[in-house]
Order: structure tokens, then C-alpha cells, then sequence
């Protein structure tokens, strides 16, 4: 969890004069580009060095060249890590892993060996990008024709992978003279504080190879943004918090092991757009991306490794206060480690009642979850406490890889007297529409109202298929069996309004 505000020593503004103070000194070491600028449609390579401060990991080797026949570019290893909880003692194991990122235009050919040896099965995921390679040996090859973000196992191994992160070259970058960026060049800059204030109107632009330890902080300020091909790396808070600020944009880089545990932060925040975001995490309670009291919020296209949940909505917390509405979160791949890949409504404000609504969650890869406690499991899990209400949320074309410990789905009105100090409302008008789930490792999902007075009311779903069959009230089965029995989920006697429906009759009954 965050520190809460009242205790954050560590918020002491930055700005641009400490930036660039931080930046003195610093020796650039030009990106490493396989074509000529003057072609812009031509396939081009730009890959990055890593600065020899920063840790490597040994498991891989990693080569990319432009397909076909480039030259072959080895990428350097960064290490970042990861946590996975003892559900005996509550301990955290860390482990390393390892990865790689540039950015290309054209095709891309990738070849990655372990070192390791021993390789007898890979496997490059998300499953639903249908990756084809060819496993020669300890050394695969494959090739993306996009930027993609995917991971490369080897063997199975959860942590000893590949995370390989890839993105298209930008075609306009800011200059560094340019007075309204506060340009961090390649090369390791350490923020003076710990913290950099970004004014409004500015963006702090992390160029490729760049690393910047330290928070990067949105205080009250409008139209501001972090850009590029750059990481936020360490320190002692996490990595991006943005406070009672508006139309703000983060989009393209990597953090990496906050001190603080989380990725990004938004509290009582307004139109924030957070695109192709990357992010590890690896302390207890070191979540992904967190909202609180905020709208409008579009989380497009990041890939997110958590050490706690990868995507949490709420509404009151600490002294964030108001309701949460207008949420959008697309085209991502979510893997956690610990908790829930998605998580809303845990949090909120007994005293004056809130509500989180008009949430989207669409076109999303969950590569992993792994939870013991029962209470906290579900790849998606609506669990609104402390009086919060939860309503009109979409959940649309969701594909869930067999995980490791945990539920597909989890909707429970709420009363943990260890984080809430009211019950929850209740949940209404959920659409789920073209949720998959492939594996054999899935508990029970659960469907829990509280109460009478406190329960779940109309929840749909539309081609749930669960390896492989569409699950539907109208399927076969015996007439005194409920549709949840087979597939073995539950619902207790405070959900009203539960229905499971084929594509065709979802169809019908829309034109009714």
C-alpha cells in the first residue's frame, strides 16, 4: 500500500532548475540505428545501450536485426525484479528476470538463446498474438512485423524469462532546446530530492537509453506530460504520482522497481491518457496502476508485471476524496505476481458514500495471477467496501492464459474490517461479453451479495467461453443443475438478475 500523503517526506519539488542541474555532467551515448534517417519508410533498428551502473541479468542473449537480412545488433540485459508471496508466512521471495527493448520500423527478426541450456519447450506470449518461432537448440527465432510487448519462457520458468519490449520509432521527437521539455538525455540522471515537479504546460521527456532515479510528480498542474522511449528507475517513492491534476499524458516508458512499490499513482485526477506504459514492480503491496477519485482516465496499451494488482480502482483513500468515473483500460497485458491483474472498489468514504461507474475494461491478455487468500482472488474482481457503489461497468473481449493460483472472476459486496470500515453498497449493471479462460488451475469464481441491501443486480454474460465451451443457460445440461454448476462457479442468494447468454441470443434479444 502507499504511504498516505501526511507522511511522504519525500515530496519536495524539483522542478526544472534541480532537473537540470541533475543533468550536468551527464555523457550522452547515441542510440545505435542499422539505416539512414533520410528513408523514412525504409526498415530501421534504433536499439539503446544500458549504462554499466545499472544491473544485468545473465540468463539470455539477445540479438534483433531488421528482417530480412539486416545486421545483426546484440541488445543488452536489464534486470528487472520480481516477488512472489509464501502463503504459508506471508514472506515475499524476490527473483530476477531479465529484459530487452528497442524500437524498429519495418519488420523485426529477434533471436534469443539461454544460456542457461537444458531448453526443451519455448513459448512466446500473449498466446492470442500466435507467435510463430523456430526452436533451434537453446536458441529461438521469431519475427514481429509491429511493436509488440511479449514475454519468451523457456521451460516453463516463471521468472527466469524474457520480457521483450518494443516500440515504434518515433518520428518527431522533442528537442532538447526546446523550453517547454525538460529533456533527460541517455546516460543515468538522479533527480536532486528524489522528486521532480512537472510544471504545468511542460513535458519531461525521457530519451531512449535514458534512466532517471527518482519520482516524476503531476502536483495540481494541467497539460503536462512524461514522454519517450526512457525509464523511471528506483528510488525511494514510486514511480509516477499525479495529484489533483488535469489533461495530463504518460506515454511510452518504463518503469522499473519504484522504491515505492507502485507504478503510477492518480489521485483525485482528471483527464489522464497513460499509453503503452511498461512496468515492474517487485515490494510487498507494489502495485501497477492505481486510481483514486478521478475521471477520465484512459490506460491504453502498457504491459504490467506487479508484485500486488496491476490495475486498481477506487475512490477515497488517504486524502484523495470523491467519486471515480469514466475509467477506460484497453489493449493491455497484465501478469501479477501477487493479487489481481484487475481490482476495483476495495476503498472508499463511509461517511459520505461514492461511486465508481462507466468502467471499461476491453481487449486485455491476463498472463498470470496468483493469490491464496480466497477473499482477494479473480483475474477481475468487483469488490466494493466502505459504502462504495459500483455500477455500469463493460468487460469486452478479455482473454485469461491459465494462471497459477486464483478465480477468473470475482464479485463480492464487501466488509474487511482490516482495510474497510463499512460494506459496500453493491454492484449493478455489469456486461461482460467475450471472456475466455484456457487452463485447468482456476478455483470457483464467486458471485457474493452481502445482504438483501447489499447486493449484485444485473450481471450479463455474453460468450463466456471456458476452454473452449460457450457457457449459456440455454446449454445442455441437467434441468435442475444452475448454469454456474458447470463450469463450477457460485452465487449465493443476493444476486438477482444473473444471466448467461450465446452470442446469437445476446443478438436477439438486443433487437427485441
Amino acid at each position: 500500500m502507499n504511504t498516505p500523503l501526511s507522511r511522504r517526506t519525500a515530496l519536495q519539488a524539483a522542478g526544472a532548475t534541480a532537473l537540470a542541474a541533475g543533468l550536468s555532467g551527464l555523457t550522452a551515448t547515441a542510440a545505435r540505428a542499422d539505416a539512414a534517417d533520410d528513408a523514412p519508410f525504409a526498415p530501421k533498428l534504433v536499439t539503446y545501450p544500458r549504462p554499466s551502473t545499472m544491473p544485468t541479468n545473465t540468463s539470455f542473449k539477445v540479438r534483433v536485426r531488421t528482417a530480412p537480412d539486416g545486421d545483426w545488433q546484440t541488445l543488452d540485459i536489464w534486470r528487472p525484479r520480481l516477488e512472489e508471496i509464501n502463503p504459508t508466512t506471508g514472506s515475499g521471495k524476490v527473483y530476477d528476470t531479465s529484459m530487452v527493448y528497442f524500437d524498429f520500423r519495418g519488420s523485426a527478426e529477434i533471436e534469443v538463446t539461454y544460456l542457461k541450456g537444458g531448453t526443451t519447450k519455448a513459448r512466446v506470449r500473449p498466446d492470442a498474438l500466435g507467435i510463430k518461432f523456430e526452436l533451434l537448440g537453446d536458441t529461438l527465432r521469431f519475427t514481429l512485423d509491429e511493436p509488440r510487448d511479449v514475454v519468451v519462457q523457456i521451460n516453463d520458468q516463471i521468472f527466469d524469462c524474457l520480457h521483450l519490449f518494443t516500440n515504434h520509432i518515433d518520428p518527431n521527437p522533442p528537442s532538447a532546446d526546446d523550453p517547454d521539455v525538460l529533456y533527460v538525455g541517455p546516460g543515468v540522471t538522479t533527480v536532486p530530492g528524489g522528486l521532480l515537479t512537472v510544471p504545468s504546460g511542460k513535458t519531461v521527456h525521457l530519451a531512449g537509453g535514458a534512466v532517471l532515479i527518482g519520482q516524476v510528480y503531476f502536483k495540481d498542474v494541467e497539460k503536462a506530460s512524461l514522454t519517450g522511449h526512457g525509464m523511471v528507475y528506483g528510488g525511494t517513492a514510486n514511480g509516477i504520482l499525479c495529484e489533483g491534476s488535469k489533461n495530463i499524458r504518460i506515454e511510452d516508458v518504463i518503469v522499473m522497481n519504484p522504491g515505492g512499490g507502485y507504478i503510477a499513482t492518480l489521485g483525485e485526477s482528471e483527464n489522464v491518457h497513460i499509453k503503452h506504459l511498461r512496468g515492474f514492480s517487485s515490494r510487498g503491496n507494489g502495485d501497477g496502476i492505481d486510481i483514486f477519485s478521478s475521471s477520465s482516465v484512459v490506460i491504453d496499451g502498457c504491459f504490467l508485471r506487479n508484485s500486488d494488482d496491476c490495475i486498481a480502482i477506487y475512490a477515497h483513500r488517504w486524502d484523495y476524496y470523491g467519486d471515480t468515473r469514466d475509467i477506460t483500460v484497453q489493449n493491455c497485458t497484465l501478469w501479477a505476481d501477487v493479487a489481481h491483474p484487475v481490482n476495483v472498489g476495495t476503498h472508499g468514504n463511509t461517511d459520505a458514500p461514492e461511486t465508481l461507474e462507466n468502467l471499461v475494461f476491453k481487449n486485455l491478455d491476463i498472463l498470470d495471477h496468483r493469490e491464496p487468500q480466497m477473499g482477494y482472488q479473480g483475474c477481475i474482481a468487483l469488490n466494493p467496501g466502505d459504502s462504495n457503489l459500483i455500477k455500469n461497468v463493460r468487460i469486452e473481449d478479455v482473454r485469461i492464459e491459465d494462471f497459477r493460483w486464483g478465480q477468473v472472476i470475482h464479485m463480492r459486496v464487501m466488509y474487511n474490517t482490516k482495510y474497510n470500515t463499512s460494506v459496500g453498497r453493491g454492484i449493478q449493471d455489469v456486461y461482460v461479453k467475450n471472456l475466455s479462460y484456457t487452463g485447468t488451475r482456476a478455483n470457483p469464481s464467486l458471485f457474493l451479495g452481502y445482504d438483501a441491501d447489499h447486493g449484485i443486480d444485473d450481471v450479463t454474460f455474453e460468450n463466456l467461453v471456458i476452454n473452449g465451451t460457450v457457457v449459456a443457460d440455454s446449454m445442455k445440461k441437467p434441468k435442475w443443475y444452475l448454469t454456474t454448476d458447470t463450469v463450477q462457479w457460485y452465487y449465493n442468494e443476493h444476486v438477482t438478475n444473473l444471466r448467461f447468454l450465446t452470442t446469437a441470443e445476446a443478438g436477439a434479444a438486443a433487437t427485441s
